[in-house]
């Protein structure tokens, strides 16, 4: 029974009160409510009134329940980087929070049997709508299938293609890394030095393939050192690189964190950067601004691509299409590490 206002006379006004006030389904009050663009402008404003004329108030567990669905997104993740993690959950919480979801961070293991079968618990027990999966866990070989086996609508990052992911964005890493190398040989340096991400991984590889053919390219000489993305071993690395007789002028870190360390073992060495060195990092994450000198680094824009792998995410799940694509564009941004090849 409701009044002449339209407003049920016990308890609180629901969505089906304002569904049933303006003549329209509940489907197209919960898009008014998720600011989908699906609803027409004179239909959005009825409804929109009559919200305020019910003083309708939203639940979130009224809505799940009556959708069938959590509104709840997992982030899937193996990143160590907590300055990187930061700038991913701000970007998809950013979108998430305005289409009315809330983000569950989820930590999963590499090695392929345990990342499938952790991924696939997860979302039973968290009863989440869908899954944004981070590099490295996206390129686990058959997780893909089997979240689509499962009917588990998922994105994903990555800096290769993988089929099997309904929605994947691309950062073009393999370029990046070329473009470091094209930086240093701008600057005159032909004795290049790596510090390699973990092997396994597309980031790493794609970096490296990237960096060591444009240095073939311009006739640079190139000398590697294995690294896992950890400070430790950006410390290892640079003890070798540093302690070679003919010891590179420029060295491309293959992300900030062993830059880090690059700067911390020229620094205990007296081996001036940019006078002797040149160091470039990969991420420009915040650290790049904590370190001195400041740090060259590529300038990912992974808070960005997160945010957009969530729209398209949230999109399929709601049956409202495809947003524009993001291209995941990165460039070196040139600090204070970097300069000319010493004479």
């Amino acid at each position: 029974m409701h009044d002449r206002t339209g407003k049920p006379r016990d308890g609180e006004p629901t969505i089906e009160d304002v569904a049933a006030a303006v003549g329209v389904s509940i489907r197209t009050v919960s898009r008014v409510l998720n600011k989908s663009p699906k609803v027409n402008a004179e239909t959005r404003q009825r409804i929109e009134e009559a919200i305020a004329a019910l003083n309708f108030k939203p639940s979130a567990r009224a809505r799940a329940l009556a959708m069938g669905r959590s509104f709840l997104i997992g982030l899937i993740h193996n990143d160590r980087n907590a300055l990187v993690l930061d700038s991913i959950q701000r970007g998809v919480v950013a979108v998430t929070a305005k289409a009315g979801y809330e983000l569950i961070v989820h930590p999963t293991p590499l090695e392929s049997a345990a990342a499938i079968s952790d991924v696939l618990a997860f979302v039973e027990r968290s009863r989440v709508d869908g899954l944004v999966v981070l590099p490295p866990v996206s390129g686990v070989p058959g997780l893909a299938e089997a979240l689509a086996e499962a009917k588990v609508p998922a994105a994903a990052l990555s800096s290769v293609p993988i089929a099997g992911f309904a929605d994947v964005i691309v950062s073009e890493e393999r370029e990046a890394g070329a473009e470091v190398a094209r930086h240093l040989l701008d600057l005159g340096h032909r004795r290049l030095g790596l510090i390699n991400g973990p092997a396994d991984t597309f980031s790493a590889t794609q970096r490296r393939e990237g960096f060591l053919a444009e240095a073939g390219n311009g006739g640079a000489s190139v000398i590697e050192a294995p690294g896992d993305y950890g400070f430790g071993s950006g410390v290892a690395a640079a003890e070798h690189l540093l302690a070679l007789a003919d010891r590179p002028t420029g060295i491309f870190a293959a992300n900030d964190i062993m830059a880090a360390g690059l700067l911390k073992v020229a620094a205990s060495r007296g081996i001036a950067v940019p006078g002797e060195l040149s160091v470039v990092g990969f991420d420009g994450s915040l650290l790049t601004q904590m370190l001195t000198p400041a740090l060259t680094s590529v300038m990912r824009p992974f808070g960005e691509m997160a945010g957009a792998a969530a729209a398209r995410l949230i999109a399929r799940i709601e049956g409202d299409g495809t947003p524009p694509p993001c291209e995941g564009r990165m460039q070196v941004v040139a600090a204070e590490s970097t300069g000319p090849a010493p004479g």
